[in-house]
């Protein structure tokens, strides 16, 4: 069965706009997973732009036991104590630059040497699962292999963006190539960014894929379907191809 996790960063957008102690972000959490959700994503930025550290500590504490909450953060020292110190059940290391508007393109594992070797191996250390947010890269998905990740979320934002059919058969054919590959490596599949209840349903014909973690779009939806109406329908479009 495929899990969707849903991005509950954009509702604590929406509250530190005005400075308010709301919309909760740990209330719309329990509101989604009421609705059906699988689990929990949160993207703990350096400069706390939306979620913060204390929206993390209620998250891990306050939903109900057993809740899957999935820590998103960079690679630093300061974000690996915090994990540590958290122990969610699952550290998605991302690539973060201050002045992007969101997460852009997959972590520099290639690049990312024995630093982002030492990160891995400190989360696993502390029991913590480790995802690695990756371009659909063949080599990239070898390289988060060898690191020792148990996790790779392939990036889907060229897939969701592709403007022309071409394009997103060709997109397509990347993601599903990394996660066959990855699969056969023994890596778990996820995969996210710009997905929404249009485009999902193609991403589904990937077997592999176990797992979306999806934040705008669907807090986008819950202005017009409410929070709980957002979370059922994009899990009637991740369900409809499969089950067919």
């Amino acid at each position: 069965m495929l899990r969707l996790h849903v991005n509950i960063d954009h509702v604590a957008t929406v509250r530190n706009a005005r400075g308010t102690p709301y919309p909760d972000p740990v209330q719309a959490a329990r509101v989604c997973l009421d609705a059906g959700a699988h689990g929990i994503t949160a993207h703990l930025r350096e400069d706390r732009r939306h979620i913060r550290d204390e929206d993390l500590r209620r998250l891990r504490h306050e939903l109900p036991s057993g809740t899957l909450l999935n820590m998103e953060c960079a690679a630093t020292d300061e974000m690996q104590r915090i994990a540590k110190e958290l122990a969610p059940q699952v550290v998605t290391l991302v690539p973060e630059r201050r002045e992007e508007r969101t997460t852009e393109g997959g972590l520099d594992v290639l690049g990312g040497g024995t630093r982002l070797a030492g990160h891995v191996r400190a989360l696993l250390d502390a029991k913590i699962k480790v995802s690695l947010f990756i371009a659909p890269d063949e080599r990239v998905v070898r390289a988060s292999h060898d690191l020792g990740a148990q996790q790779i979320e392939l990036h889907t934002g060229e897939y969701a963006h592709a403007a022309t059919p071409e394009t997103v058969k060709f997109e397509l054919g990347r993601l599903r190539h990394a996660a066959k590959l990855g699969r056969s490596l023994g890596l778990e599949i996820a995969a996210g960014h710009g997905l929404t209840r249009d485009n999902v349903p193609a991403l589904m014909d990937i077997s592999e894929i176990v797992e979306l973690n999806i934040g705008h779009a669907m807090i986008a939806d819950a202005l017009f379907l409410s929070l709980a109406g957002s979370v059922k329908a994009m899990l009637a479009a991740i369900a409809s191809p499969r089950s067919a």
